[in-house]
Formats: C-alpha cells, structure tokens, sequence
C-alpha cells in the first residue's frame, strides 16, 4: 500500500482567536493545508457566524463554510480563568490568529509579547481594520468602511452617482488571504533562523495594495483630472465594460489586438477604418457610439449564449455577469472545483467556494466537518492546557467553558 504523502501544513498547530470574517477566512485557509486549527469560541453563542442565515437545523451556511475542520472549545478569555488557559495552550502551538481590536488582548494579557513570553518562536498574526498602529487604529472598522478608504469606493459606480462598494466582504477576505500567505512566509522564516514574529494585517492596508494604477497615477500627474467612478465601463479601456445582452449582461473586454476579432463578429469590418474607432484614445471618445453599436448587434440575438457562442468564435474576450447561483453549475466552475459541495451532520449537503489554488503536488483530501459549540473542550483543554476532569466541570458550572451540540 502506496504511504500517503503528508499534508502540507501537517504538524502545524494554529490558535485561532478569530471571529464573524476576515479572521476566520485566513484560518479556514490553513486548515485546508492541513494545519490543527483550535478556534476559541465566547459562550454561550460562540463565533457570531453559528447565527448567520441562512440556517438548516440551527447549522448556518457561514460556520460551515468558514469554520468546517476546526476543533472547538468554547471559553471565556475575559476571565483570569479563561486566560490562563490561553496563556497554557499558546506554549503548545506554533501559530496564534486574532482579529479583536488593537489592545484588547493586550489588556488581558494575551497580546504577542505575553504570549511570545511562554512560546518565543510564535508567529501571531493579528488582523484589524486599520492595524495596530496609526491615528486610526483604534476606530472599529467594518468591510464597506475599508472599502472607503482604501479609495475602492471612490472608483466604483456611476460617474454622477455616490460612491459604491463592491456585493460581498472584499476587504475581509482580501486581509484573511494577506494573512495566511504571510503566515506560510513566516514559518519559512522560522524555519531558517528560529525566530517568531508577530504579523501586522490591515483590512485597508489589504486593500490599498490592490490598487494598480489610481495611486501612481495621482502622484505622477498632480492637478490633473484623476481616476473616478465610471460606471458599468471601464474607464481605460474601450471596449471595456458590460453590454446589455438578450437576456441581461455580457462582459466584453478588447485591447488592440482583439479589435479585429470583435469586428469579425459583429459582422462589421468596415469599422476598422472608422476614425472613431481607429486608437484607443478615439474609441474612448466615441465609446458611447461603440457602445450602441454593440448593444444593437447583440439585440439580433435571441440569447445571451448565442451572444457569447459568436464573440467565442472571433476570439473576442468576453464572459457572462454569473450570479452566484447561476456559478454552481456552470461547467467551468464543477470541472476545475471551484465550487465544493460537503456534507454537513445537521444542514445536509451545502455548496461553498473550494480552496483557492491548485497544485502539481496533492493537497489534502477535504473531509472536514463544521463543529458543535465547544465540541472539543475537553480534549484540548486536558492535553493543550493542562486541566484535569475536576477543573472542567468546576469551569463548566461557573460558565467559563460553554458546550451544545449545534
């Protein structure tokens, strides 16, 4: 019988002091390497996504697709009680993840330099909404408030209308992922010198790295008109943008190099000669002109597949607007599983977003559950933290330690 390869983060043990998103995105990573992620819940309710709806048998779509592998224990940390045990339990792993506000841990004794006290080479990594430094980082911080200022909002929506923020967590997930490629080059670096080191994410620092051109372009050309919100097109490109299809919206996206591929499929190539349509300077100035006549052709179609199926054709890079629900099925999504369906005790079968990245190398089989609320309470707690059956029980009476079977 052929061994088994190890799992990539096997060996790994991660403390994970993260709750509702940009935490748990981060850890949830992790485990899907293999890692022994421990999540440390607050009783009675434990991790706010158990509550998030939709819910099947008190089981929330959002524990399972954030929290599925992790081990349990449901403790009070604002206790000495509770603390302590942090304290024990961080001696034992190699890796802490937070996302509290900057000083919250710190005040109860279980901040980095606390804990780098009982375990030296801890890689901590805390994730905020503005770091743990600067004017603001003590200000609480949600998704759409780093989208503001990290200027995300600034370029999104309609010219004359307010700015928009993008329809899900961006700035939480995009600081999750920050933060676990941080980790990996952290242990890497632990590898090699010995050293810990406590790791500094910031949801709008996430973000702002992510702008590609708008930041240099306001340094380089100072008092001249600068990068805003242009609405369903692309402001550097023509075409560039969505189209309205048949049936709804088709994406459509032409550098130079395609533009005779889209007037081959719109049956027009008498346009390349048009001198509004001759640079890419000219085609954004005539883009609303362009624009019409794209919509029309497509408007001879009566689906948005026969729409796509002759951009296909020409070569012209294109794709549809997918809702969520319509990305479950699309054959691209299921043949390279970017979609996962798992199987949960209580919720049944639940369809989330599978692991990010693929691999010449295996990665781990995915055959993690979602745990109840302090599932695993005793076994980490005898073996991490040190406490014998007695001090459970005590705990458990006085309400530091919290277990249901949800």
């Amino acid at each position: 019988m052929q061994e088994q390869p190890p799992r990539w983060l096997e060996g790994v043990t991660v403390l994970d002091l993260t709750r509702y998103l940009a935490g748990p995105a981060c850890t949830r990573l992790l485990v899907e390497l293999g890692a022994d992620v421990i999540k440390i819940e607050h009783p009675p309710y434990g991790d706010p996504n158990r509550a998030n709806r939709p819910r099947i048998q008190r089981r929330s779509g959002a524990h399972i697709q954030q929290n599925r592998g992790k081990r349990s224990v449901c403790i009070d940390i604002t206790t000495n009680e509770g603390a302590a045990a942090i304290r024990a339990m961080a001696a034992h792993v190699d890796v802490v993840v937070e996302n509290f506000s900057p000083g919250v841990l710190d005040r109860r004794d279980l901040g980095y330099e606390a804990l780098r006290q009982v375990k030296p080479d801890l890689v901590m990594a805390s994730v905020s909404g503005f770091g743990q430094s600067g004017p603001l980082s003590s200000r609480p911080c949600f998704d759409v408030i780093a989208q503001a200022y990290a200027g995300l909002m600034h370029l999104t929506g309609e010219p004359d209308g307010p700015p928009m923020f993008a329809g899900m967590g961006i700035a939480d997930t995009n600081a999750g992922v920050h933060a676990f490629a941080a980790i990996g080059h952290a242990l890497f670096h632990r590898e090699r010198t010995g050293r810990g080191t406590h790791l500094d994410i910031a949801m709008v620092d996430s973000l702002f790295h992510m702008q590609q051109q708008a930041v240099h372009e306001a340094s380089m050309t100072p008092g001249q008109p600068q990068p805003s919100r242009a609405g369903r097109h692309f402001a550097a490109i023509s075409p560039g943008g969505t189209f309205r299809s048949p049936e709804g919206w088709v994406v459509i996206m032409c550098m130079e190099a395609q533009m005779a591929n889209l007037w081959e499929a719109i049956g027009r190539p008498e346009l390349g000669e048009d001198p509004r349509f001759g640079s890419l300077t000219s085609r954004i100035e005539h883009r609303d002109a362009l624009t019409e006549i794209i919509e029309t052709w497509m408007s001879g179609f009566g689906t948005d597949q026969e729409v796509m199926d002759a951009l296909e054709a020409a070569r012209v890079p294109h794709g549809p607007a997918l809702t969520p629900e319509a990305a479950l099925t699309h054959p691209h999504f299921v043949e390279r599983g970017v979609v996962r369906t798992v199987n949960d005790p209580l919720a049944g079968e639940v369809t989330i977003p599978a692991f990010p990245f693929r691999s010449s190398d295996a990665l781990p089989d995915d055959n993690y559950q979602a745990p109840a609320l302090g599932e695993h309470n005793h076994d980490v707690l005898t073996q991490l933290a040190g406490l014998d059956a007695e001090t459970l029980a005590a705990y458990a009476e006085q309400g530091i330690i919290f277990a249901k079977d949800t």
